[in-house]
């Protein structure tokens, strides 16, 4: 393996390291993001940091990183106080992170990624001696990426993969993962964290995960630290600790909303409220992104989509949405021709809940009255007798809603931009949903969202489904899917599988789906 650490510069060269923080702390402004945060991650194990989307993980992660420094508190490795100002520091200590993001480059192959992440890579880099090293490199390592194909041309579970096997490659011995396995599928998913689990328990590594699916946490992580508005709430043992006391941990004694029972719905011969006939659409380049998907949506069902980031869902949506142009194949509502456009939008009734609402669903710089008025301002009672609208009707039809959706806002004329992202996503819902609704679009509804707001929208989107709605569900998340679904099925390569009651599958034979396997175990549509 090429080594690349400065000779001496690591505690504990050659071998898993324990990773500590001592009362750190660190304000932005008013905010305080971390107060007193003390953590305590031994040598060879594989710890989880848990907390709600603002609860102060990022900040703790990134001044282990040298991204922020903290105004007070300590970083120790293997109980050794050290100084990082820079992820090229924590690099050369032996810390390395996988980000949210992917930091490859697309254009080249792994093995090119590889060699240009190391600080030594030469200016003139002799291929066959490198290719020599990389393939003894992979030959130790618990899995493999192909070596001479693109980045660009790998899965999103490679890139991932890559991107951990970039950080053994750099000789990195305490490994931080940002919610690693949320573009893999499930089979990846527990793969990778069995292996990494396995060479932390050899003492090889020290694995710190930030996640928020508890599964993954009971099956692979050793303990576990929380954190709450920026303090420590709790740590202990994955193994020994429950995820009901996990969860009072991460959002205290907040009572969640309960999800609506699942009434038997009015599916059968009715005729489907959303049909997709065969439809297709094409990226900016030409290439196909949906491919001849045909679906049925009926009153009174979930039908939700699953598969791994980047095969076509997204596109799928802004097909539905009026966001992409159709290529081929038609859309229906209730038999009758369809158009994604306000007219027929508004004729059958068909709402939607779009992923990254703040991007797509609303318009950052207008108020909450505004936004929430998107759907209503040409009509009664926020239109007057001549046709003007009532800028006083439009607040207090907004104000209604908040309280009925316990929109946390200042007011009803407060920039939506200023609002928590569970808190745009509940000004969507109550405009979305707060009408007749018989056609909902949700996409990715909960990502990134914390647990009251988890709660909330998927008991929204069971009530919908529960008062006669054809729910189309598209999510990443395969629990959700599974959870809330009637019947499901998978996209892959803009593709999408045979439609199946969820409760005549389950997530091992979808996770091969998503894999890209046939799924023929599935059965038919």
């Amino acid at each position: 393996m090429t080594q690349t650490r400065l000779r001496g510069s690591a505690p504990n060269p050659g071998g898993a390291m324990s990773l500590e923080t001592r009362q750190m702390t660190k304000t932005f402004g008013a905010l305080r993001a971390l107060d007193a945060v003390s953590l305590n991650v031994r040598a060879g194990s594989f710890h989880a940091l848990l907390g709600e989307n603002g609860a102060g993980k990022s900040t703790l992660v990134k001044c282990i990183m040298g991204f922020h420094a903290a105004d007070s508190g300590a970083t120790l490795l293997d109980g050794a106080p050290v100084a990082i100002t820079s992820p090229r520091q924590a690099q050369m200590r032996g810390i390395g992170m996988v980000y949210q993001h992917f930091t490859l480059v697309p254009c080249l192959t792994a093995a090119e990624n590889l060699v240009i992440a190391r600080p030594d890579a030469p200016g003139i880099i002799h291929w066959r001696a490198e290719r020599r090293r990389l393939e003894a490199f992979m030959d130790r390592m618990p899995f493999r990426v192909p070596l001479d194909r693109r980045v660009a041309d790998l899965s999103a579970g490679e890139r991932q993969k890559l991107e951990i096997l970039k950080l053994l490659y750099l000789d990195q011995r305490v490994l931080i993962l940002d919610e690693p396995t949320s573009v893999m599928t499930p089979a990846e998913a527990d793969e990778v964290l069995h292996l990494l689990g396995g060479m932390a328990h050899r003492g090889e590594i020290t694995v710190l995960m930030i996640s928020h699916k508890f599964r993954e946490v009971k099956a692979f992580c050793d303990s576990f630290t929380v954190l709450r508005h920026g303090e420590v709430t709790g740590s202990g043992s994955a193994h020994d600790t429950s995820i009901a006391a996990m969860s009072r941990m991460m959002i205290g004694e907040t009572e969640l909303r309960a999800r609506a029972p699942r009434l038997s719905g009015a599916k059968g011969a009715a005729q489907p409220r959303l049909t997709l006939d065969s439809i297709s659409a094409d990226d900016a380049t030409g290439r196909r992104v949906v491919d001849a998907v045909t679906l049925d949506i009926h009153p009174g069902e979930i039908v939700g989509i699953a598969g791994v980031s980047g095969n076509g869902q997204s596109a799928l949506v802004e097909v539905l949405s009026g966001q992409r142009a159709l290529a081929d194949g038609r859309l229906l509502a209730e038999g009758q021709p369809f158009a994604p456009r306000r007219a027929d939008l508004d004729r059958y009734k068909v709402f939607g809940l779009p992923e990254e609402p703040l991007r797509n669903a609303v318009v950052a710089r207008m108020s909450v009255a505004e936004n929430m008025a998107f759907r209503s301002f040409d009509k009664a009672p926020v239109v007057g007798r001549f046709g003007l609208i009532s800028p006083a009707r439009m607040r207090a039809a907004a104000d209604g809603l908040i309280r009925r959706y316990n929109v946390q806002t200042p007011s009803a004329d407060a920039l939506v931009e200023t609002l928590s992202g569970g808190n745009v996503q509940r000004a969507v819902l109550a405009r979305e949903l707060s009408g007749d609704v018989e056609v909902l679009i949700v996409a990715n509804p909960c990502f990134g969202l914390d647990f009251a707001s988890v709660a909330e929208i998927r008991a929204q989107i069971m009530e919908q489904r529960n008062r006669g709605a054809a729910v189309l569900l598209v999510s990443e998340d395969l629990d959700e899917v599974l959870e809330l679904s009637d019947r499901v099925a998978v996209m892959s390569a803009g593709r999408l599988g045979p439609v199946v009651a969820a409760d005549a599958t389950d997530r091992d034979q979808i996770g091969r789906q998503m894999g890209g396997q046939t799924g023929e175990q599935m059965g038919g549509h």
